[in-house]
């Protein structure tokens, strides 16, 4: 739907001297590399959380945590923005509550380097659709061969859990980078953000209030901080870094400098958690980061024709 003049003042123009702004001068893919450094790292301290109190009261503190720093910096405000716009941040907030929590249903029970590496098939995805070539089918056989090594030994008990869960994720991810980019236009000085994640934060808490029993969690003042710490490092630095490069990035590209999320993954599970994983299991993450960045650099090179998606 085309924007009305009013909305296009509020959504066009982010405000000089705007953290967006500010953010418009790095180049995007340094920020993608320092929001992956920075979800992993806050992956692994959600997991030390998750053992001692759940994975859905932590998402609950991550999601509703970031929405309150990020309303800190940016206020949502709705005044004047058009109802496409609105919708996409609607949409990305649901996204963003479902991708989270499946994501910490599966790390509770899947070691960190693992559920990323199965998570990751959504971006592929992303990257494989960007393109016709016959080679694609070699990077989808490649990924596929990985995420069946890694997945094929778990699909017992609550690991069968855990890997449904991160595929659930992943399909999220695929989602998240379209709506993202979506977001990141319409709202170019970050606003759109915030407000999804205060949807976002109103779908989290009702139902883990429900599923869960958050009072050991609320009479735990280092829990909370961890909680804070969390939110800090997997959703208000990643999210803000993605969405300002996303802005300037093809998904295709997007999705090369993704490919370097499972093998960081691993690394944070095995020297901040102590997860060590077996050769083959690392192999498989090969598999995967590299099946990514080739079907990434395949996409990227592809001819658009004007007006193709």
């Amino acid at each position: 739907m085309p924007a009305t003049p009013a909305s296009d003042e509020a959504t066009a123009n982010p405000r000089p001297g705007s953290s967006q702004t500010r953010l418009d001068t790095v180049p995007p893919e340094l920020l993608i590399l320092a929001g992956t450094l920075s979800v992993q790292f806050g992956g692994g301290l959600a997991s030390n959380l998750i053992r001692e109190y759940g994975p859905l009261p932590i998402v609950a503190m991550r999601i509703v945590f970031g929405a309150a720093m990020l309303i800190v910096f940016q206020r949502a405000r709705v005044r004047g923005a058009a109802r496409s716009a609105l919708l996409s941040c609607l949409t990305l907030g649901i996204i963003l509550a479902a991708m989270n929590s499946l994501f910490y249903v599966g790390l509770s029970r899947i070691p960190l380097g693992v559920a990323v590496t199965i998570e990751f098939w959504g971006p592929l995805t992303v990257a494989v659709l960007g393109s016709r070539r016959w080679l694609d089918l070699v990077w989808v056989a490649m990924a596929g061969a990985g995420i069946y090594i890694l997945a094929g030994g778990r699909l017992e008990a609550d690991d069968l859990v855990g890997v449904m869960a991160v595929f659930g994720a992943g399909f999220c991810w695929a989602l998240y980078i379209g709506i993202g980019g979506r977001v990141a236009r319409e709202w170019p000085d970050g606003r759109g953000l915030t407000l999804a994640m205060v949807v976002a934060s109103a779908l989290v808490v009702p139902v883990t209030l429900t599923l869960s029993d958050v009072r050991p969690l609320l009479v735990a003042p280092l829990a909370l901080a961890g909680g804070l710490v969390v939110a800090l490092f997997s959703s208000v630095i990643p999210y803000t870094f993605e969405i300002a490069a996303l802005r300037r990035l093809p998904a295709a590209t997007f999705g090369v400098l993704m490919s370097l999320e499972p093998a960081i993954a691993a690394a944070v599970g095995f020297f901040l958690l102590g997860q060590v994983l077996a050769a083959t299991d690392l192999l498989a993450i090969g598999f995967v980061a590299l099946a990514s960045a080739g079907a990434s650099i395949s996409a990227r090179r592809l001819v658009t024709a004007p007006g193709e998606l």
